[in-house]
């Protein structure tokens, strides 16, 4: 069964990637790391040569403001998180449209937060623009827009992480597939790098209680905020939503053609749309 699943994902048309700061950074300096946001860059572009629509979800604003500042030190204080956002995602998105422009495509920058997501007329507008950004052919980056709302704290406008965020996208606009790039080759029995006799996950038909109970938030790096619970409720909003999920490791971002190409590569998680989905409610973390 895995094998045929995994086929299907080759015929997969709108897809959603997440990528996260500790795979976007350098882990001795904290630093961006060009080569591998070029490697990126150029699997999305080749993938948008092949017919397909993308949408990138990036996190690394913060970190590309510690770099722009000179600041080696992870900040602590809120509005000093805010303020490397502030710097960080101007220079994070001025990386990513110099690297997309050498494949001559267009990168366009959209920031959320909860709030713009939880107001009916506001989600009609994003979606609109998601739709329109995507007619013409170009690559929305999205993030959180941490200057006013941010992943560390318990805020009304706040999705909590990145890889929830993905999520919504993916259920906002329909689409077929949801990648999250991760420190973790894809969803095991327990933490593997305190359990070596923990057992990785192939496929997850459907999301069960247990299998969230397994999830534990914590999170891997010094620069990232999502651990595997936060990918569980990704993936419980994605495959309610119509999309299949695929959690895979970023080390080497080439997993990307691996996925599409229908290869067994990380944990794959089959989309089973519920006819009651409702985003609202995930939107309001009833998950």
């Amino acid at each position: 069964m895995n094998g045929q699943e995994r086929q299907r994902l080759r015929d997969k048309r709108r897809i959603v990637i997440k990528i996260g700061s500790s795979s976007l950074t350098h882990q001795e300096t904290g630093d961006l790391n060009l080569f591998k946001m070029e490697q990126l860059v150029r699997i999305i572009c080749d993938l948008k040569g092949a017919g397909r629509e993308v949408v990138l979800v990036s996190s690394g604003a913060i970190a590309a403001g510690r770099q722009a500042l000179n600041c080696k030190k992870k900040p602590g204080e809120l509005a000093q998180k805010q303020a490397f956002a502030a710097v960080g995602q101007a220079r994070l998105m001025m990386v990513y449209q110099k690297l997309f422009a050498e494949y001559n495509q267009v990168a366009a920058q959209v920031l959320l937060t909860k709030d713009t997501m939880v107001h009916e007329g506001s989600r009609f507008n994003a979606r609109n623009t998601f739709e329109e950004l995507l007619a013409l052919k170009t690559v929305p980056i999205v993030n959180e827009n941490d200057t006013v709302s941010t992943s560390e704290i318990p805020l009304v406008d706040n999705f909590g992480d990145n890889d929830r965020l993905s999520a919504v996208v993916a259920a906002l606009i329909g689409a077929d597939l949801l990648i999250l790039l991760s420190d973790i080759d894809g969803l095991y029995t327990d933490d593997p790098r305190k359990n070596r006799d923990a057992k990785f996950i192939s496929l997850v038909p459907e999301i069960t209680g247990e299998l969230l109970e397994m999830g534990k938030a914590e999170a891997g790096s010094d620069v990232g905020t999502g651990g595997m619970a936060a990918k569980l409720a990704a993936a419980r909003i994605a495959t309610d939503g119509g999309a299949d999920m695929v959690i895979a490791d970023a080390k080497q971002v080439e997993v990307l053609h691996r996925i599409m190409d229908g290869e067994e590569a990380g944990t794959l998680f089959l989309a089973h749309r519920n006819v009651d989905f409702d985003l609202m409610h995930y939107l309001n973390n009833e998950y």
